[in-house]
């Protein structure tokens, strides 16, 4: 899937212009947490958000909690913070540092940027026009949206199934020997040792994905770390 299989087309959109308070007041009236900010010519000049909002000076928000010396004596943090919860204009307080995606982007890439980037939308965007905008909302639609999966009548062999858990968890950094897998009238058995529980719950994961498997049981044992290595 791409980012215009779940966008969000129909964008409420603000102007630099606009009052903190105008703002506040569309996120309301709208139901949305944050919108994207757009220039005379229709380009995207920032974002706001209800985070941008948080802490204003009108609602008693303004003071922070110093938990640095950098914070104590850093003049331009303290310039940029009275500047965010007090200017008066979406210009001085939204987010400049704005990436934006293209309808053709795959869903993974667009995921990627939410979870490095640590937000919630996403502006998607073509020939420098918007034209939608992707949200973590919409990548949760998009998979309660997914049709169930059709019962699967086939049943793999033992020996198909450790091979297909094999091909599964090749070149994956938690997967672990094949001699430790052992397929027995569809019961995949684990044995071995290994560095963390994770890895043995991917691999149990894994095994239960594939047609066959009746249960999975865990016979492995914590990976011991020799003294002095």
């Amino acid at each position: 899937m791409r980012a215009s299989d779940v966008m969000t087309s129909n964008v409420i959109s603000v102007t630099p212009d606009m009052t903190v308070r105008d703002v506040a007041k569309i996120f309301v009236d709208n139901g949305i947490s944050g919108a994207p900010v757009l220039d005379p010519d229709g380009h995207i000049a920032g974002m706001i958000s209800e985070g941008d909002l948080l802490r204003r000076t009108e609602i008693g928000t303004d003071e922070r909690t110093r938990t640095s010396w950098l914070d104590v004596w850093s003049a331009s943090h303290e310039a940029r913070d009275y500047i965010k919860t007090h200017a008066v204009k979406v210009r001085d307080v939204m987010t400049t540092d704005v990436v934006s995606v293209r309808p053709e982007t795959p869903l993974g890439e667009v995921a990627g940027i939410l979870e490095t980037r640590r937000i919630k939308r996403v502006p998607v965007t073509n020939a420098g026009q918007l034209v939608g905008i992707v949200s973590r909302a919409n990548l949760v639609q998009a998979l309660a949206s997914r049709p169930d999966e059709p019962a699967s009548d086939v049943t793999l062999s033992d020996a198909d199934i450790r091979a297909t858990l094999m091909g599964e968890m090749a070149g994956r950094k938690w997967s672990f020997a094949g001699r430790n897998i052992v397929v027995t009238d569809g019961v995949v058995h684990l044995w071995g040792a290994f560095r963390s529980m994770e890895a043995v719950e991917a691999v149990r994961v894994a095994a239960q994905g594939i047609p066959g498997v009746k249960r999975v049981e865990d016979h492995t044992e914590p990976y011991q770390v020799m003294p002095g290595i």
